[in-house]
């Protein structure tokens, strides 16, 4: 199997591009410790088991890891190649649930405004991040105020904030006069 890995933004990730399905179906999984991946997927406890990994993300076709500070990509990248190829050449489940979804309360008043954002970020946005190797989820509306969560490649690039600021918030001011403000906020 061979399988492409790509720089991304962050500099302490790297996308890998297996070829085939990963999760499939706009479907994707953050992954920030092992504890996260216990009994989830066995593919990213077998990554976690790695030493230096500290974060994995599954993309609709693509697998983003996050390195330590202190650790190599020359060290971990032969490591994590043959981990993702053994698991998807011998059919070990990429995912086995897709875990708990936060919830988040829309007033009734609020319903269209947060159809026509969510529309927006998964036609126009959300493509564009899981280029770089991420995803953007939508936490909440509220009086104005957008919140939206970075995973993968994006949850730690120092340019997330600006992209989140100046690239998201502009387009959805534009397409959608009720949002004054979009903030980021970090998942739990």
């Amino acid at each position: 199997m061979f399988i492409e890995t790509e720089n991304t933004p962050n500099p302490a990730t790297l996308k890998f591009r297996p070829g085939c399905r990963v999760t499939g179906d706009g479907l994707t999984a953050d992954f920030a410790s092992a504890a996260a991946a216990q009994g989830r997927s066995p593919l990213v406890e077998a990554l976690f088991a790695i030493d230096g990994v500290t974060g994995v993300f599954l993309g609709a076709d693509f697998i983003s890891v996050t390195k330590s500070d202190l650790s190599d990509w020359a060290d971990l990248k032969p490591a994590i190649l043959t981990e993702i190829a053994s698991a998807l050449t011998h059919g070990t489940p990429v995912l086995l649930s897709k875990g708990e979804e936060q919830a988040y309360e829309v007033a009734e008043q609020d319903r269209e405004v947060v159809a026509r954002i969510r529309e927006l970020l998964d036609t126009r946005v959300r493509p564009a991040v899981a280029g770089d190797g991420g995803d953007i989820v939508f936490r909440g509306y509220q009086d104005g105020v957008v919140r939206l969560s970075m995973q993968g490649a994006c949850a730690g690039c120092p340019s997330s904030r600006a992209t989140l600021k100046h690239g998201v918030e502009n387009m959805l001011r534009h397409y959608v006069p009720e949002v004054k403000e979009v903030e980021q906020v970090e998942m739990s």
